[in-house]
């Protein structure tokens, strides 16, 4: 499987992935156990494809940032 990612991007995913962590963790969310999940797979999903450098998505839109 070839990268479909730059690095500026790739660095970039990994940080949101871990402030999603940091702030599931460390702070109060009201909105129930919904957002905490939807924040999970979105943080696991951006720091799954930070670190394999493939995304699907950018796949099917023809987008390539490496």
């Amino acid at each position: 499987m070839t990268t479909n990612m730059g690095r500026i991007d790739r660095y970039l995913r990994m940080t949101v992935a871990v402030a999603l962590a940091i702030d599931l963790f460390l702070l109060p969310i009201d909105g129930g156990v919904t957002v905490h999940i939807a924040m999970i797979v979105v943080g696991a999903v951006m720091a799954l494809t930070s670190v394999v450098g493939y995304c699907p998505l950018y796949r099917l839109m023809d987008v390539q940032t490496a």
